[in-house]
């Protein structure tokens, strides 16, 4: 593909990345996505997958093979996720980008990099060492980390377009929240634009922003790329909405780290006129600090709380959710899973708003080494139904 773009951070990879997908589909180029969902390809309204979901970022073997079938599909644009692991294990050196974004970077993955300042370190090898100098690196000028990547960008050489309510390129002036999504109005080179972005939450409309500047950045119209945000449907299992004719609304989400999950409940926040009800757990054999932090967040930010079960692995489920009610002691438990996720359904009234977080997209439950066919969605619209 000829115009080709990344995006990195800890959270909104996913949904930027098919984002971008989708707007380039809407003003009517053959384009794709690569990333934790596999590789998408969508030309007018219909998407394809070429592979399943798998790592984030594939190796540079895979990725120089995909990359060919895909331009033999004929696509032209390709957005890609760039995990910390891959950009440090040069994955994704054979890529020639046209431009590369950051979303966001908080405690994630840790197990892997040790701290912080080395993961900092792997994400912005995009920018410093794989975005070819005189390239633009769209940057979201709300993260804390804004300024190390600006300042990183500016020694490589590159452009640096600033996006968010702190953004100078691409800025969100106003953002209302409505049943059918938000309202956006946005200053985009010195000119003022309204757009009704179809998505809850106020990360949503950040991924859309850092979605819009990287196909600014890769020489698209600006005009056609803010229309484009108009169509845009959410990524599965990332703040996805269950359809019913129930009161109240369902949501499922793939938050599985305290900022995620901080993220999720503050954004489903004001579109609850009743209780906000959270259904989640914590990984297994994964970073164990985060668990009593994640119970406090959901004890905080919902007014009913449901311990359950997420990929206990190798651990004993019952240890793992006791250390995630260390941080909410008032929240309910029950380890069964769909259990838990008909219990939340059925405590529902109108106004409210359940949320279950944790596996988002994810068709399986790892349970000792086996994995058990189980899909969120498929539960919560199960539930509904009932």
């Amino acid at each position: 593909p000829k115009t080709c773009v990344a995006v990195t951070g800890t959270n909104g990879k996913t949904s930027v990345a098919n984002f971008c997908r989708q707007i380039w589909a809407a003003t009517g180029k053959k384009a794709a996505s690569m990333g934790t969902l596999g590789v998408v390809y969508q030309s007018g309204g219909a998407s394809h997958a070429l592979t399943g979901p798998g790592l984030t970022s594939p190796d540079a073997a895979d990725a120089a093979q995909l990359l060919a079938t895909l331009a033999e599909e004929g696509v032209t644009h390709l957005a890609l996720e760039a995990s910390s692991h891959g950009v440090e294990q040069r994955r994704l050196d054979g890529v020639a980008l046209s431009a590369a974004a950051f979303t966001n970077l908080t405690q994630d993955h840790l197990d892997y990099h040790g701290d912080m300042d080395s993961y900092r370190t792997a994400k912005l090898r995009l920018f410093d060492t794989l975005l070819p100098r005189g390239r633009t690196a769209v940057l979201n000028a709300d993260s804390d980390a804004y300024s190390a990547f600006a300042a990183a960008s500016i020694m490589a050489g590159l452009g640096v377009m600033g996006v968010g309510a702190r953004g100078r390129d691409l800025a969100l002036l106003e953002r209302v929240a409505t049943p059918a999504g938000q309202r956006l109005t946005l200053d985009v080179h010195g000119e003022t634009i309204d757009v009704m972005l179809p998505l809850a939450g106020a990360f949503q409309a950040s991924n859309a922003l850092v979605a819009a500047g990287l196909c600014i950045a890769g020489g698209d119209d600006p005009h056609a790329v803010i229309a484009g945000l108009e169509k845009i449907e959410g990524a599965p299992g990332r703040l996805q909405r269950i359809a019913s004719d129930r009161p109240g609304e369902v949501y499922v989400d793939y938050a599985h780290t305290p900022d995620g999950l901080q993220t999720v409940l503050q954004a489903l926040r004001p579109h609850a006129t009743g209780r906000l009800i959270v259904v989640f757990g914590a990984g297994g054999d994964r970073d164990a600090g985060k668990r009593p932090i994640m119970g406090q967040i959901a004890g905080r930010l919902a007014d009913v709380a449901i311990v359950t079960d997420d990929n206990p692995r190798s651990e004993d489920p019952a240890l793992i959710r006791a250390a995630v009610r260390k941080g909410c002691p008032k929240a309910a438990e029950i380890g069964d899973r769909r259990a838990a996720i008909f219990e939340a359904i059925e405590m529902m009234r109108d106004g409210d708003v359940v949320v279950v977080a944790g596996k988002g997209h994810e068709q399986g439950q790892i349970v000792g080494g086996i994995v058990h066919p189980f899909d969120d969605a498929t539960v919560a619209a199960e539930a509904l139904n009932a």
